[in-house]
């Protein structure tokens, strides 16, 4: 997905009111942006650190610029706009890398489904191979040494698109959870137990009943944020038995 124009640099300098982030520009000039994350953004709030920034040509915008790419406490990249990984799921499966996904006809995005009220991210439909939900779930925790986590806070909702996912598999569809890792120096995904011991409970459940999970590490440059690799997901499944 090429930014065009590129992504401008600059310093960060604080979030607040969740939706708020300052940064100073090479210049110096200090600009306040629209923050487009709900999660804590834990590790990814480092004073002083790299960042990269987009602007809008829309008028109406009461803030002109959208923080998109921070630096971790790991020194990691992390990209925090979370309305970027549908889109860059549902490229890189219509490119045919995803070799779980391929052979899909049709992509349907925001299709309302579930007893939960429920949207689902991606539904994949093909006359053979029938419906696929996809759930996609942007990952910026970074722990280091290779890590990455999710959740980054406790998330019922999430909880709830796993429900509904088990759900769909019961039904005798295909049901995915896709991470959409938008971290550099990332191998391998794995459930924060510690954070949010619900949602790991329930992630345990929906795998023993059927429901697939994939994970991609994102590239992340001003030039261009893309899906480019699959990494190892859920290796401590063992400590997650329902």
């Amino acid at each position: 997905m090429k930014n065009n124009p590129p992504l401008l640099p600059a310093r960060f300098v604080r979030r607040y009111k969740r939706f708020f982030a300052d940064i100073e520009s090479p210049s110096g000039e200090l600009k306040t942006l629209h923050c487009p994350n709900t999660g804590s953004m834990k590790n990814c709030q480092v004073e002083g650190s790299d960042c990269w920034y987009s602007l809008s040509d829309n008028p109406k915008r009461k803030l002109p610029g959208t923080l998109e790419i921070v630096t971790t406490s790991h020194g990691n990249l992390a990209g925090v706009n979370t309305s970027r990984p549908n889109h860059l799921v549902r490229k890189t499966i219509e490119a045919g890398l995803v070799p779980e996904l391929a052979g899909y006809q049709n992509i349907r995005t925001e299709v309302r489904y579930g007893e939960e009220k429920s949207r689902i991210d991606l539904l994949l439909e093909d006359p053979e191979q029938g419906l696929c939900y996809v759930e996609v779930k942007n990952v910026t925790l970074d722990m280091g040494d290779g890590l990455a986590i999710f959740p980054d806070a406790v998330t019922s909702r999430g909880a709830k698109h796993l429900r509904e996912l088990m759900a769909m598999r019961a039904a005798g569809h295909r049901a995915v959870l896709f991470f959409c890792v938008q971290l550099t120096g990332v191998e391998r995904v794995e459930v924060a137990a510690e954070i949010d011991p619900v949602y790991a409970q329930t992630m345990a459940e929906a795998i023993a009943a059927g429901v697939e999970v994939i994970a991609w590490r994102a590239r992340l440059a001003a030039e261009e944020i893309r899906l480019e690799k699959a990494i190892s997901c859920l290796q401590d499944l063992a400590a997650l038995e329902p």
